[in-house]
């Protein structure tokens, strides 16, 4: 028996037809992974202050970052609500004195200790990068911080390097690693956030340029609670002329998988316990 095809009949077929594809909208929707957020801090660099600017030196990792990671950039206090949301949280280069005649810089604060403190141990990532001297680097507060998780950095140096990593390494091992110059991180030895050294100086393996190459961690990882933490003796690493090898200070570490590491420490710092 056929069917007569009748206006009625005409707007209950689209009716069905809309509603198919919206629910099938709605599943492939639900069936794409949300991205992480990842949030670069400027909050601690100092008004003013040209290193490191994500729309300046930092602007081809974070455009990187932005295929796997929602990124987020601001130079906002670091609380409850402009951590809402946030996975990880990267702080480059903590300044500690003023630029020009620009407002003196935010030092880590004690309510910026038990904010970042909580937010680690309900789950949430940290990645914070130190530096070479004459950078304008805070670590005197900022290891107030990091001691929560048993690192902090020290006013020891290591020179330019291009460190192959053993296989065997967590996370990134068997990467080559173009080392900028940077201070070294100091653990504390049986902390309950599990602070251990991820990458130590290789002393057979010697500095592109200059004479200082100092034994100990240049990265260090802990796990306390919930959450992950990375600590990186070195800022720029991961800028432009880092990544496409051009160098820095006249030095280039050629063949070097430095976006590579970046991308696999920024996932594994994700992939704490925080919804």
């Amino acid at each position: 028996m056929k069917y007569p095809f009748t206006p009625a009949r005409c707007l209950l077929t689209s009716a069905v037809l809309m509603a198919l594809f919206a629910s099938g909208v709605l599943a492939a929707d639900s069936a794409s992974p949300k991205k992480p957020v990842l949030l670069y801090s400027r909050y601690f660099n100092a008004p003013g202050e040209m290193r490191y600017l994500p729309d300046g030196t930092y602007k081809d990792i974070l455009t990187r970052l932005r295929s796997e990671f929602e990124v987020r950039v601001h130079r906002e206090p670091l609380n409850d609500r402009t951590l809402a949301g946030v996975n990880v949280v990267l702080i480059a280069n903590p300044s500690d004195k003023p630029v020009g005649t620009n407002p003196p810089p935010s030092h880590v604060s004690p309510t910026d200790i038990e904010v970042l403190t909580r937010f680690v141990q309900n789950g949430g990532g940290l990645i914070v990068m130190g530096n070479q001297e004459n950078h304008n680097l805070e670590i005197e507060d900022m290891n107030r911080l990091l001691l929560r998780f048993g690192l902090q950095f020290t006013n020891l140096y290591t020179d330019v390097k291009k460190l192959t990593l053993p296989a065997e390494t967590p996370i990134i091992g068997g990467l080559r690693w173009g080392y900028y110059t940077g201070n070294l991180v100091l653990i504390t030895s049986g902390h309950s956030a599990h602070p251990r050294p991820l990458v130590v100086n290789d002393l057979a393996q010697k500095p592109l340029n200059g004479t200082r190459d100092t034994p100990g961690a240049l990265l260090a990882i802990a796990e306390p609670g919930g959450g992950h933490v990375a600590v990186v003796t070195d800022a720029g690493w991961i800028s432009n002329d880092a990544l496409s090898e051009k160098g820095i200070g006249g030095v280039a570490v050629k063949g070097q998988d430095n976006w590579e590491i970046f991308r696999r420490l920024a996932h594994w710092t994700a992939q704490g316990s925080r919804p």
